[in-house]
C-alpha cells in the first residue's frame, strides 16, 4: 500500500511539473565586428554592432556607443552612434597613427547594457596592453577618483 501511495504522489509531482513551461529569459546579445582588422593608416575601419534580444533585432536601443583607444592610452574616444537598420548600429572611422587599438561596444537595452571588446590593428602593431586591455577592479576605482 505505501509502495502505490509513493507511486501516486511521484506520478502527481511529474505531472505537476510538465503542466507548465516555463519562459526562456531573453538576453542582451551583441556581435561585434571590426572590418578591416588589419588596416592601414587614413584607410576606413567600419565598426558594426549587431544587437538582438533573444530572436528579435533591436532597432531602438536606449544608448549605442562605440570607446576606441590605442593600446596603452589614457585617451579614450566614445562615439554614440544611430541605428542603420535591422538591428545594426554603425560607426567609420580613420586612424593617423599606427599601432594597436581596442574597441568596446556600449549597448543599453530592454534594461540590460552589454559591451564586447574588440583588438585591431591600424599598421604596425605596438606593444598591447597588460591583460589585453582590461583594467582590474583597483584600477578603475583609483581612475574614478582622481
Amino acid at each position: 500500500m505505501i509502495k502505490k501511495i509513493m507511486l501516486l504522489c511521484t506520478a502527481l509531482i511529474l505531472l505537476a511539473g510538465c503542466g507548465k513551461e516555463e519562459e526562456i529569459p531573453k538576453m542582451l546579445n551583441v556581435e561585434l565586428t571590426v572590418d578591416p582588422v588589419q588596416g592601414a593608416i587614413n584607410e576606413p575601419v567600419k565598426f558594426q554592432a549587431k544587437v538582438t534580444y533573444g530572436d528579435e533585432e533591436v532597432t531602438d536601443a536606449d544608448d549605442v556607443s562605440f570607446e576606441i583607444w590605442l593600446a596603452n592610452s589614457d585617451d579614450h574616444d566614445k562615439t554614440a552612434v544611430k541605428h542603420k537598420g535591422k538591428g545594426i548600429y554603425e560607426l567609420e572611422k580613420t586612424f593617423d597613427k599606427e599601432g594597436t587599438y581596442y574597441v568596446y561596444a556600449h549597448v543599453t537595452a530592454r534594461n540590460m547594457h552589454n559591451m564586447p571588446k574588440k583588438e585591431f590593428v591600424i599598421g604596425k602593431p605596438s606593444q598591447p596592453e597588460e591583460n589585453g586591455g582590461k583594467k582590474d577592479m583597483d584600477e578603475m576605482n583609483d581612475s574614478e577618483k582622481k
